[in-house]
């Protein structure tokens, strides 16, 4: 019965018949608006880009303030979800405890969290009145509206990309290979350097430039953890914000920028995987 019905499909060159063409047809119309709507806004940025001479305005205090600013802090952002997040990547990656689901829950709960609510969650623990905002100024240390709450916001909203990654990575990673390399007599350390490591790779890179990518992108608690302080704490989305009102040349600059850098970002993280690491980028 499947022989018959597989055998009573077109074959390749021969002509199809015209329920499959017209059904064809009818999915690239009903595709088309949806495609369109996603297109579209950056299209017509790039042609105003290019028809609009924008450079003067790369030289601007807020321009530049905000992209050094944002650089630095996202930087550091991805450099402390790379120190801190891979040893937590592989724990829940390669052991098992009373809990895990929560955990991993709780840890991946920044992606849908709105961020304006990741904010009032940081000043809730972090702030000058919440939990642990009084230990922290004793001990000489102010997170609320500095770089360094913005680093902080960043990492909270950014972190669980990288984690996601990393994770996916370690779980690609066959034990029997680490077993192997360990009764040969190979350190821990070994183990890691030329089995572990170089296998989770691909899924560590790509969750680490999606978490940068985050990073830099980070608006609502940001604005809300660390406030909007130009050449203090104002990052370029939030700058984009100010100067919506005030320089809308300099707001369309730094939108341009911000859609590039997305652009080779997504690019990027594609290249590392090569292919093989769709679910790491599945976020």
């Amino acid at each position: 019965m499947v022989r018959e019905r597989v055998a009573s499909f077109p074959r390749w060159g021969e002509a199809r018949p015209r329920v499959f063409l017209n059904s064809t047809i009818w999915l690239y119309v009903w595709s088309l608006p949806m495609a369109l709507f996603l297109i579209s806004p950056s299209l017509l940025l790039i042609l105003y880009l290019l028809r609009t001479p924008l450079w003067e305005e790369v030289g601007s205090t807020l321009v530049r303030q905000a992209f050094h600013l944002t650089l630095q802090t996202s930087l550091v952002t991805a450099l402390a979800a790379l120190v801190m997040g891979t040893p937590l990547a592989y724990l829940l990656a390669r052991r098992r405890f009373p809990g895990k689901s929560l955990v991993e829950g709780l840890v991946e709960l920044p992606i849908v969290v709105p961020p304006i609510a990741a904010g009032v969650l940081l000043l809730l623990a972090f702030g000058r009145q919440g939990a642990l905002g009084p230990l922290l100024e004793r001990m000489g240390i102010t997170l609320p509206f500095t770089p360094a709450g913005v680093v902080v916001a960043q990492l909270f909203i950014s972190v669980p990309f990288y984690i996601r990654g990393a994770r996916l990575g370690f779980m690609m990673v066959p034990k029997e290979l680490e077993e192997a390399a360990a009764v040969d007599g190979a350190s821990s350390i070994h183990i890691w350097r030329h089995v572990t490591l170089p296998i989770a790779f691909p899924g560590m890179s790509s969750g680490l430039i999606l978490c940068w990518a985050r990073a830099v992108g980070e608006f609502g608690a940001t604005y809300l953890f660390a406030g909007n302080m130009p050449g203090r704490t104002q990052t370029m989305p939030l700058a984009i914000l100010s100067a919506m009102e005030t320089d809308l040349s300099a707001a369309l600059l730094m939108t341009g920028v911000l859609m590039g850098f997305a652009l080779v970002t997504l690019i990027g993280a594609w290249l590392l995987v090569g292919g093989r690491g769709e679910s790491s980028l599945a976020l």
